[in-house]
């Protein structure tokens, strides 16, 4: 890595949630072109760290420190974070009743590229977007995710990346409640998406969507902090084995 620096990075990150600390000191460097997945068991952290970068109000960083293109985020509100080139796919995204998905789309690009910006080529952007990711163009007039199936919530996120084309992606559990014909469409947006300028954090419980999405690096976390790191090949040795060797193992490396 001599001569290259990170695209995104975090450093000695703490995290509270009403109080109680979540994520205890995790460091992190994505350089461009990367995919980092983070694995783990429920509570252990994984969606908290990512909304916190994010900026979302429920969850406060302590201390550390986490850079953009070498620029602070912790200084920047949420929708800064954004316009600077981060992005979140939520795990749970919410309905937003009133609101189309093409009209949310055109206002999130225009707030991207600015109020005087030529907006002419959006209609022709999102007609090529949602034909990538096999999402009917009547979603265009339909209102955000409301009365969506859990997949269908799950393209319109990467129907969102994809539009806003952002320079960091953190996908949170972007995998849920996706069927198999749903997980490999949207894997295959998440591949077309990803270039040798950009990076992704995949947060995930299982090994499938690494199936399509293939990871140069995957973290396990636990109990808010990062035990164990590897090669792809972590993955899979966590979906034959779990998690119970890992615990095992850092609670034996925690009593030398």
């Amino acid at each position: 890595m001599t001569g290259r620096k990170p695209l995104f990075e975090f450093k000695g990150l703490h995290v509270e949630v009403e109080g109680k600390e979540v994520v205890k000191g995790v460091s992190l460097e994505v350089y461009p072109g990367e995919i980092h997945a983070i694995m783990g068991p429920n509570g252990s952290g994984k969606s908290s760290l990512s909304n916190a970068l994010m900026g979302h109000p429920g969850y406060s960083i302590t201390s550390g420190t986490a850079l953009l293109n070498g620029k602070n985020i912790l200084e920047m509100q949420p929708e800064e974070r954004s316009r600077a080139g981060l992005f979140l796919a939520f795990q749970y995204p919410l309905a937003v009743p009133g609101v189309t998905v093409a009209n949310f789309l055109r206002a999130a690009l225009k707030s991207h590229r600015g109020p005087d910006a030529d907006m002419s080529d959006f209609r022709k952007l999102l007609k090529s977007e949602m034909e990538a990711l096999s999402v009917d163009q009547s979603f265009a007039t339909r209102y955000l995710n409301d009365g969506f199936s859990g997949g269908e919530k799950k393209r319109i996120e990467i129907l969102q990346m994809s539009v806003l084309n952002p320079k960091m992606a953190l996908l949170d559990e972007t995998d849920s409640g996706l069927d198999i014909d749903a997980l490999k469409t949207v894997a295959s947006g998440i591949n077309r998406f990803h270039n040798d300028t950009n990076g992704l954090l995949l947060v995930t419980h299982y090994q499938r969507l690494l199936n399509y999405v293939k990871p140069h690096h995957v973290h396990v976390m636990m109990n808010g902090q990062f035990v164990k790191s590897g090669g792809p090949e972590l993955a899979l040795q966590l979906e034959e084995s779990g998690y119970d060797w890992i615990e095992v193992e850092t609670r034996q490396k925690a009593e030398v």
